[in-house]
Order: C-alpha cells, then sequence, then structure tokens
C-alpha cells in the first residue's frame, strides 16, 4: 500500500487485501461507446434537416416538402397523362397513352429520386429529380426502343395547388398567374373562353403549338411570353411556379391544378429524346422568379 495514499481511499477487502477506492467518475468504456453513439448518430441525421426543399413519391403522387411552405406540402400528380397528337376535339381516353410509374430509387434525406416510366408500347422514360434550397429539378430522358413511330406528342405533370393557395375551384383563379405581354397576368384577367369538348378549366398555348394538339379544355386566346404558370399562397408570402424547356401547354385544371404540360413531340424509332423542368417556391417576388426562369432557360423564347 502506497502510505501516501490518502485514508478516505485505502481500505481492506475481506480477505485482509489493501485497496484503493477510485472517485466515482464516468466509466472509460462506456463514455467511448456514447462519443461512437453520437458519431453514428450525426453521420446518419438527413443532410436535409432544414437545408430547403425535400421530396418523396408513392403511388404516382410526388410529395414536396420544406420550411415555411403554406400548406405543409404540395402535391403533383406525376404522372397524369401521355397524349397522342389531335387531342383537342377529341374524347380523352382516345388521347392518353398507357404508362406505368415506378420507383427506381430515393435518397433516404429526400433530395434525389429516381423513376422509371414505360409508356406502351415501347417508350422508356429515365426521370431524375434533384430537390434543392428552393427548387425542384427534373431531368428526364425519353426512348423509343420500338421499330416504329411512336405518337408520344405531350404529357401532364398536374401540380395541385389548393392547399398552398388555400382556396377552391371557383377562388383559386385569382390566385394563378401566368405572363402575358401585359406582364405577370393573373388567370382571371385573362381573355377566357367557354366552349370546348369539357367544359371548365382554361388553356394557354404558347406560340407555335398546333391549336389541334391540346388539352380539350377552352382554350383562351391570350398567348404567354414565356414557359411559367404559378400562384400565390394563401398568407401572400411565397409564390409556386413551374416552367420547361419544352412546353406544350400552360393550363389551368379542373382540380385546383396548374399545368405546364411538357412538349415531346413524337419519337422515331430508336429516338432518344432529353428534356428538363423547374419547379419554384420563392418568395412573393415576380421579378426574382423572372431571373432565375431567365437564368435556367436562356435559349427558351417565345
Amino acid at each position: 500500500m502506497n502510505p501516501s495514499t490518502p485514508a478516505p481511499l485505502r481500505n481492506q477487502n475481506r480477505f485482509g487485501l489493501a485497496w484503493t477506492k477510485v472517485p466515482k467518475i464516468f466509466p472509460p468504456h462506456r463514455l467511448l461507446l456514447v462519443l461512437y453513439c453520437l458519431l453514428v448518430g450525426f453521420s446518419n441525421a438527413p443532410a436535409s434537416a432544414a437545408t430547403g426543399l425535400t421530396m418523396a413519391w408513392t403511388n404516382n403522387i410526388l410529395t414536396i416538402t420544406g420550411p415555411d411552405m403554406p400548406g405543409e406540402r404540395v402535391e403533383v400528380w406525376y404522372l397524369e397523362a401521355f397524349c397522342r397528337t389531335g387531342s383537342t376535339k377529341r374524347n380523352w381516353s382516345q388521347t392518353t397513352i398507357p404508362h406505368k410509374t415506378e420507383l427506381i430509387s430515393a435518397q433516404k434525406d429526400g433530395k434525389r429520386l429516381q423513376l422509371r416510366t414505360r409508356v406502351e408500347p415501347d417508350v422508356e422514360v429515365q426521370h431524375t429529380l434533384q430537390a434543392g434550397e428552393d427548387d425542384v429539378e427534373f431531368r428526364l430522358s425519353l426512348k423509343n426502343h420500338g421499330s416504329q413511330f411512336a405518337d408520344v406528342d405531350w404529357f401532364q405533370p398536374c401540380i395541385r395547388v389548393g392547399r398552398f393557395t388555400g382556396r377552391d375551384q371557383k377562388t383559386y383563379v385569382p390566385r394563378s398567374f401566368i405572363f402575358t405581354e401585359r406582364g405577370l397576368t393573373t388567370l382571371d384577367q385573362t381573355k377566357r373562353t367557354e366552349e370546348a369538348i369539357y367544359r371548365g378549366g382554361q388553356v394557354y398555348v404558347p406560340a407555335g403549338i398546333n391549336l389541334e394538339d391540346v388539352n380539350p379544355r377552352p382554350i383562351s386566346p391570350e398567348k404567354p411570353v414565356n414557359g411559367l404558370i404559378g400562384c400565390f399562397s394563401s398568407d401572400g408570402k411565397y409564390l409556386l411556379a413551374t416552367a420547361w424547356d419544352h412546353t406544350q401547354e400552360l393550363f389551368q385544371g379542373v382540380i385546383i391544378c396548374i399545368h405546364n404540360d411538357p412538349r415531346v413531340g413524337g419519337l422515331q424509332a430508336g429516338e432518344t429524346k432529353t428534356l428538363r423542368g423547374k419547379l419554384y417556391f420563392l418568395k412573393n417576388d415576380p421579378k426574382l422568379l423572372l431571373e432565375r426562369y431567365e437564368q435556367d432557360f436562356p435559349r427558351v423564347r417565345p
């Protein structure tokens, strides 16, 4: 026994052997275990926490969430339909092409999704979706594996905005907008028509698109000057908008939704085409939206 050991720390066991009390501190092996768990926990923590938008996809519904998102989330019917030419004056069931979309992969942090769509008879669409701080980017590759021309003219991602706008079918139109020669124009201030095979909604067709190949809903004589369509949030603090590098139509739908329906223009046998789109969630600043759009799609002109 070390005679210098303080008396309170010295003692003998029942066998007469001396031992020294050690002050009660955290056992080293437990300390290492705690540190390891903390490190593992931090490494597995979702990287998307408070860093912008995140996504999930199931049963053809793409759900987008983010900090301060009015209505908590935005749902996109992804995808609603693939369409043939000659759609304007024809029954909708004769226009749509059977298709099926499946999830290929999804990052745990909700930042990246990969999907695959098979469009009858032989078209395959590969989708890569990437969520950023305030936008979601869509990159698509469409390939016709068949030996015949595929009349896949355009398709529909349907963005449901009832929760975001806080409005119903009758009242969300004044909260929605496109850009015309007058600048940002809410849809209630556009020239609107009512006659069509199917009543309700309004179709806005860019210059250069055949009016025989769009939605069989009422077509406005108002021409959009760019590929943006959007809406304002219920509290007026934010806007939601979408754009693609090739647009068939902008559409105010009939289930409290807005569309920028991308143009494919058909696929020859063995042909591959690529498309790129964006969904923006921004502060209510139309000037900023235009700047972002022109930066993202510098070659897109009416």
